[in-house]
């Protein structure tokens, strides 16, 4: 696995490159290693505390993990837990859906393209996403959208056709957004 690891008001010293490069080695065992796995590592240090921001790029998915801990050191620990847990729930929300969903079709993401503009003002668009939906499950979303990290998933429900987004409730559960447009 390709590492890259930035520091964000700190420098990233010979320990802290170690200490992230052997913990991320513990998250080799998931993937087949090859030039399609790479890692971009951010670390922040404030005035008190430390958040670490680690991305695993792979062909067919890119998860994500960010924590902000007193330590940076235990940050990297739980952003490294985090990441497992993440893809222990993957598992085994494939292995809930008795073969409704191979690993590769739950793992196929496509590749975004990202547009990006640099604004001073808050309330300006500074980035574009554009994504080609592919048709899917609200399950097989669910467990994209987990998979990220993220609080919603944009996708194509494959049973009407429709542009849905699953999202997290604040009270638990999930919910879906579903546009009444019909796709030409």
């Amino acid at each position: 696995m390709k590492n890259q690891i930035i520091g964000k008001n700190i420098e990233v010293t010979k320990s802290i490159k170690d200490a992230v490069e052997s913990k991320l080695s513990r998250l080799e065992k998931y993937f087949v290693i090859n030039e399609d796995v790479s890692c971009r590592v951010v670390v922040r240090s404030y005035n008190v505390g430390a958040k670490v921001e680690i991305t695993i790029f792979t062909r067919f998915m890119d998860l994500r993990a960010e924590v902000s801990n007193n330590d940076l050191y235990a940050a990297v620990d739980l952003a490294i837990d985090k990441l497992e847990g993440q893809m222990r729930k993957l598992k085994t929300r494939m292995d809930r859906s008795n073969g409704k969903m191979s690993l590769g079709k739950a793992l196929a993401l496509d590749y975004l393209e990202d547009m990006e503009e640099v604004s001073d003002e808050e309330d300006e668009v500074v980035r574009i996403k554009t994504k080609y939906l592919d048709p899917m499950t609200v399950e097989e979303a669910v467990a994209r959208m987990e998979a990220i990290d993220h609080p919603f998933f944009l996708y194509l429900d494959e049973e009407d056709d429709k542009i849905s987004v699953v999202y997290k409730r604040e009270d638990g559960g999930y919910g879906i957004f579903q546009a009444e447009n019909e796709l030409k």
